[in-house]
């Protein structure tokens, strides 16, 4: 099998073992990092999406597999160089105030991670406060909020809400998901919505294109 398809399979496979010992390999037989970037990893994370999305995978597989990822990144970042790897976009990422669920964000973020996003995690329990100082600090693309929790929706409309009151809102799109929320929601917030983890990446390369 090819190196390339090879590494990807590891990846996909949750394999870090076996990926470590095959991308040395690879780079002492003369592969680049970035080969073993596009071609191996990037390549191997977006199979994971399309197994998830088709109900293959499920998530603590993808957990695995994306932990196979960071690790493939730790070995060659310190040979990639500044031009090497193109930021698709910065990410500013918080499970919203009052509640405390952190799964579904974590894969989220795995997820957009691996598509090539800067992911500014903020953690759990976030206030509209902190999310805007995030904003102001980091100066996103994107701003991602979850809500695993019926009761904690409403704070993700007074996030949006503070966005505006800070002059923020028209410098990001902001993105919303979790169990409770659904299109209709997130259009009554000024917010973009997408289903699962996948579509969350989806969604991010469309509203960095548009």
């Amino acid at each position: 099998m090819d190196i390339l398809k090879q590494i990807s399979q590891y990846v996909v496979e949750g394999e870090p073992g076996e990926l470590e010992e095959l991308m040395r390999r690879a780079l002492d037989q003369g592969s680049t990092a970035r080969e073993l970037l596009d071609g191996g990893l990037l390549d191997g994370m977006n199979q994971v999406g399309e197994l998830f999305r088709e109900g293959e995978m499920f998530v603590p597989e993808v957990l695995m597999s994306a932990r196979t990822m960071d690790l493939g990144m730790e070995i060659i970042k310190p040979l990639l160089g500044e031009g090497d790897v193109k930021v698709a976009g910065k990410i500013v990422v918080a499970t919203v105030k009052g509640d405390l669920h952190d799964i579904g964000k974590k894969l989220v973020c795995m997820m957009l991670e691996g598509a090539g996003y800067e992911i500014h995690d903020l953690g759990v329990d976030v206030s509209p406060e902190d999310i805007c100082r995030a904003v102001e600090e980091i100066r996103p693309d994107l701003v991602g909020m979850s809500a695993m929790l019926t009761t904690t929706m409403t704070a993700m409309k007074e996030t949006t809400e503070a966005l505006r009151a800070a002059g923020l809102y028209d410098s990001v799109k902001v993105m919303v998901g979790g169990a409770p929320i659904n299109a209709g929601f997130a259009e009554e917030i000024g917010a973009n919505y997408s289903p699962d983890a996948t579509g969350a990446v989806e969604l991010a390369n469309a509203l960095m294109a548009s």
